[in-house]
């Protein structure tokens, strides 16, 4: 039982880390994109886990959520964005801030289709059990990043789009964005937030 936990744990882990190193990878592209090439440069526009990895985001705190039953939720390196280099940055910004989420529905729905495929076509629970965790995992990562919390993607899409003087009043939230956070996890609030949101488009894809 305990090689299977640990197999569990392990193709979690690497779901998870695919997701968000797609995820970043998008960020870095739609910045490149936009006309700021910091994060290309610094070589974040790749698919390669090992410039994307947080320490804690990415691997600690995913492993303490995966063995006490919370939530799978992590977070990679954030990508680098020079303001000077976009032509309309706040506007831009938002846009780049988007892509991250964006792709995570992007795969969430490629995943759906090959859950759907394996579903009619093969009785490997094991097999449907990974697909579902990473249509699943995509799903709630771009939920998860849409809260319009800063430094989490919706509140930088929310900056973005907010009138100047309003914006302002969120960018000053940023320094203490991951204590609300923490303080919606610990308290059981972050799940009521984010779940009936996160079952609504699971049900639609699956």
């Amino acid at each position: 039982m305990a090689n299977v936990d640990f197999l569990q744990i392990g193709l979690q882990l690497a779901v998870l880390i695919v997701s968000l190193t797609v995820h970043e990878a998008a960020h870095a592209w739609a910045a490149n994109r936009l006309g700021d090439p910091t994060a290309r440069l610094l070589g974040r526009l790749s698919f390669n886990p090992l410039v994307h990895i947080d320490p804690v985001g990415t691997v600690i705190f995913p492993l303490v959520a995966i063995t006490t039953g919370l939530p799978l939720i992590g977070w990679a390196k954030p990508v680098p964005v020079d303001f000077r280099n976009l032509r309309a940055p706040r506007r831009d910004f938002a846009v780049i801030a988007a892509a991250g989420p964006t792709s995570n529905v992007l795969l969430a729905l490629v995943g759906a289709g090959v859950f759907a495929a394996v579903a009619a076509t093969s009785t490997n629970e094991m097999l449907l059990e990974l697909v579902f965790s990473f249509v699943s995992l995509n799903v709630l990562l771009a939920v998860f990043n849409m809260l319009p919390i800063p430094p989490l993607d919706g509140g930088n899409v929310l900056i973005g789009v907010l009138p100047a003087s309003s914006a302002g009043l969120v960018e000053r939230l940023r320094p203490f964005g991951f204590v609300a956070l923490y303080a919606l996890m610990l308290t059981g609030v972050l799940w009521t937030l984010i779940g009936p949101v996160y079952r609504l488009v699971l049900g639609w894809l699956l």
